[in-house]
């Protein structure tokens, strides 16, 4: 039986360690057999530190796929969208390589993270990382509960991860990741009241606003499956942030690419009437990189390729 990744619908932890990498050299058969190892990382991490509630995710960019796994590419893996519309941008930042390294103890993130560096180093750059944690109950640094509308359950495995109607790329997943920036000084300028209208729900108990509109965030960046009114995406993200800059780093895991695409625009170019996504008046989007998660057994078979 094919086995996803469980990073991809693992429920969320208190901190959180982001890599993006590029290759930069031509030794994919090595590549592929050390992303398995990565994965043996993990586990060794969430048998030994079972407390730590360690998991992981190893994705892979469009730009590197086939180099990496030449013959079958997953159908939906393509650049990220980069998208604009007057001061509202979704700029891109390619990467060949994602891992993102979660867990409930910050020294076994970073102990983790020093583990995937050492076996990757001869083979990659590292483009950028990003320290994630967990804000107060769960929320983003603007005050407000982040990501509620999350499937919970059986639900998460079913919103993202590929199921056998895809045989070739069964237990995979589609990832979307942006780092944005907030500007917390303009947004606490804010009355409790005008930030509720731009969030469309109230800051406390998350209920929905009586001033919610159409260009309220929650309105703009909800994505619904039209088939059964769920979620068509899990949200992943964590905010991250020193005394010098504060933001959210977004992460989107999915049975398709699709939703997080029909989320984007409908939060950059709005309904056509002008509604887009407040929330973007305060938070802007500087990277943005689209990945493939295989599962476990695809990433497994392809390293045992490559020794053989």
């Amino acid at each position: 039986m094919t086995q996803p990744q469980k990073g991809i619908c693992a429920e969320p932890n208190l901190h959180a360690q982001y890599l993006l990498f590029n290759v930069v050299d031509e030794d994919s058969e090595a590549v592929r057999a050390k992303l398995a190892r990565v994965i043996d990382v993990f586990e060794h991490f969430e048998n030994e530190h079972y407390e730590a509630m360690v998991t992981g995710i190893v994705a892979v960019g469009p730009g590197y796929w086939t180099d990496l796994y030449p013959g079958l590419i997953p159908p939906e893996l393509a650049p990220f969208p980069d998208m604009q519309c007057e001061d509202r941008s979704a700029p891109t930042m390619p990467c060949d390589l994602f891992i993102q390294i979660r867990a409930d103890r910050l020294d076994i993130c970073h102990a983790i993270g020093i583990e995937v560096m050492n076996l990757l180093r001869l083979h990659v750059e590292l483009v950028e990382q990003i320290r994630g944690f967990r804000y107060l109950d769960g929320r983003d640094l603007n005050g407000f509960i982040y990501a509620p509308e999350n499937p919970r359950g059986m639900r998460r495995r079913e919103t993202a991860i590929i199921g056998e109607y895809d045989p070739d790329f069964c237990g995979g997943s589609y990832l979307h990741v942006q780092r944005y920036r907030h500007d917390l000084r303009r947004w606490h300028s804010l009355s409790a009241r005008q930030q509720e209208q731009v969030m469309g729900v109230t800051q406390e108990h998350n209920l929905e606003s009586v001033e919610r509109s159409q260009s309220s965030h929650c309105e703009r960046a909800s994505v619904v499956n039209p088939d059964d009114g769920m979620p068509g995406l899990i949200k992943q993200g964590m905010p991250y942030g020193d005394m010098r800059t504060q933001g959210l780093f977004f992460v989107s895991c999915s049975a398709s690419a699709q939703p997080f695409r029909a989320m984007l625009h409908s939060q950059i170019y709005g309904n056509g009437d002008g509604d887009y996504d407040r929330w973007l008046d305060y938070s802007n989007a500087e990277t943005g990189a689209s990945f493939f998660a295989p599962s476990v057994t695809f990433i497994r078979q392809q390293a045992m390729y490559a020794e053989s």
